[in-house]
């Protein structure tokens, strides 16, 4: 394995928003490249005892695995975004093992994204955002997913951490899932949900943009599943990232996962395009050969790439 030099985030970064752009237009595409570590299809060259979430050798494969995809992604993404409940649901022996990739990745000079979709009152909200945000966090990421749906104060111990020390936000606004408008699709007055929520974040976008880009590291999902709402986002908050789950696995084709971004420099931006199953489980990549592996992901990959550079262009 290829040897890194540890780097915290806040030592490469001064504010999210810009880097990440930055880095997009060095690399002339948004792919965010998930970290889901479904245990079932991690590949036999990983696996390890009984792959069961108690088995206490499931964490190390599962470490294994992701330090390993880390190598074949640097420098090819600028972000990558782990899921917390895949490290959750191995209990102290998995948020053991997302500290260490969340280290590996910055390691790797990968901005990390967390997919943690944390929302709660008073206290809990402000361990949450200490959790994560801060430098000393005990997991300190560049950007967190977070669920605004219990109301506005509840963002804002995050948005504090985000606004002092440079990290990134992603409020869910309208997500891929298809039950997603059992409750942001609701009429509110003539506006969807989702919508509504999008124009209460207008202060908190202009609190976060950033010098060097003009870009705000407050971020909304948008599911790449419903292109014709993230037109309608796009017009509340021209300048904030977006977050697009649903490209690849779940159905969301490539200019569709673009439609809420507007024209840059390189081309389209405004965010990053998430895909975690397609591209860490390549049929071609169950297997217990280290060279089939390698070339069954680092094909996956250079497909998303090839995709979204088209997209984007």
């Amino acid at each position: 394995m290829i040897q890194h030099q540890a780097v915290s985030p806040s030592a490469t970064q001064t504010h999210f928003a810009d880097t990440l752009i930055a880095r997009v237009r060095m690399l002339g595409h948004p792919l965010c490249v998930g970290l889901d570590p479904h245990l079932d299809p991690i590949p036999p060259l990983f696996r390890r005892g009984s792959m069961t979430p108690r088995d206490p050798q499931t964490a190390s494969a599962v470490e294994e695995f992701l330090l390993a995809v880390l190598d074949r992604v640097a420098d090819k993404v600028a972000v990558v975004k782990p899921q917390s409940a895949f490290f959750e649901q191995l209990g102290w022996r998995g948020i053991q093992v997302l500290e260490k990739i969340v280290i590996g990745a910055h390691d790797r000079r990968l901005l990390v994204l967390l997919d943690a979709k944390r929302g709660d009152i008073g206290s809990t909200a402000e361990g949450y955002a200490r959790a994560y945000l801060a430098p000393d966090s005990a997991v300190p990421v560049d950007a967190l997913t977070v669920n605004p749906y219990m109301g506005r104060d509840t963002l804002d111990p995050c948005i504090h951490l985000a606004e002092r020390h440079g990290r990134g936000v992603f409020v869910l606004v309208k997500t891929s899932n298809p039950g997603s408008g059992d409750y942001q699709d609701r009429d509110t007055g003539g506006v969807p949900l989702y919508e509504r929520v999008t124009t209460s974040l207008t202060d908190i976008a202009a609190r976060l943009t950033g010098p060097g880009t003009g870009w705000s590291s407050l971020g909304l999902v948008v599911g790449a599943t419903y292109p014709e709402q993230a037109v309608r986002i796009r017009a509340c908050l021209p300048r904030a990232l977006f977050l697009v789950p649903g490209y690849g696995a779940q159905g969301g084709r490539p200019a569709d996962a673009v439609r809420g971004f507007v024209r840059g420099p390189t081309g389209l931006e405004g965010g990053v395009v998430s895909s975690s199953r397609g591209l860490l489980f390549p049929r071609e990549a169950d297997t217990a050969h280290t060279s089939v592996w390698e070339k069954a992901m680092d094909a996956a990959i250079n497909a998303a790439i090839a995709d979204l550079c088209a997209a984007v262009a």
